[in-house]
């Protein structure tokens, strides 16, 4: 009951949170007891001002990230924001590792018609901020938390991660770039460099999909029989099962 009155007490701060309380207490509470523990929503509200991620899923991305924390390698995620889940994994992995952060800093890209019209229309709609957020705060976030070797990749993923070449596998890498294009971007230039067994969590599968359909078209591009798992309709993730030569997928693919 103790992580319960802990939940009802951030809900001030974070309205999507009462929507888990809304559900019942009972049914509240037995949902952060089986995905999670009281460190993990620490955690979340430590850095609930440096994410737009509800804290369901918040909670939700640590729980299936810890559970490869035994996996050695970097962590990359792309698509930060304001960087509060990649300190959140920071505090959660621990300062053994490097961390590297991927944003333009400047907003997505524009959508197309792969994404579906739902995502053309939030992209020309600017009154949603089109997910911007300056640099400073991902600086901050990570300042807090427990990552001592960090780096901010500023730009498009097109222009960063063609030269991208960590000094380690990735163990964990996070995806949260929301359209085809940034999606199949991130897995040309990364799924390769991510170590047999490491963890691939994607952000955008369920709200948007172009970015499901370019998880499709790359693993079936590559004859991969990795495993989509979900929690719920939050997130979706695989597992790297083997080690193989990959084949890039048009980033630009028309519907």
């Amino acid at each position: 009951m103790q992580l319960l009155k802990k939940a009802i007490r951030a809900t001030t701060a974070h309205p999507a949170l009462r929507g888990i309380l809304a559900r019942g207490f009972a049914k509240a509470n037995a949902y952060f007891d089986a995905v999670s523990n009281e460190q993990l929503l620490d955690i979340y509200l430590k850095y609930k001002n440096y994410t737009c991620i509800p804290p369901e899923t918040f909670v939700a991305n640590l729980d299936v990230i810890g559970r490869y924390a035994s996996v050695p390698g970097c962590v990359v995620e792309c698509g930060v924001w304001r960087g509060g889940m990649s300190a959140a994994m920071a505090d959660l992995l621990g300062p053994g590792r490097t961390y590297h952060l991927f944003d333009s800093f400047e907003g997505l890209p524009e959508a197309t018609a792969i994404d579906g019209q739902r995502a053309v229309d939030y992209s020309a709609n600017d009154t949603n901020n089109n997910c911007r957020a300056d640099e400073h705060f991902a600086t901050e976030a990570m300042g807090q938390s427990q990552a001592k070797d960090y780096a901010l990749h500023k730009g498009w993923f097109a222009d960063t991660l063609k030269d991208f070449r960590p000094a380690e596998p990735i163990a964990i890498l996070r995806l949260d770039g929301d359209w085809y294009s940034s999606t199949a971007e991130c897995l040309n230039a990364l799924y390769p460099l991510v170590a047999e067994g490491g963890l691939i969590v994607i952000d955008d599968y369920f709200p948007w999909p172009g970015c499901s359909r370019a998880v499709h078209d790359y693993l079936s591009a590559n004859g991969s029989a990795d495993r989509i798992q979900t929690v719920d309709t939050m997130l979706a993730f695989f597992e790297k099962r083997e080690v193989r030569a990959c084949q890039p997928i048009d980033p630009q693919r028309q519907v």
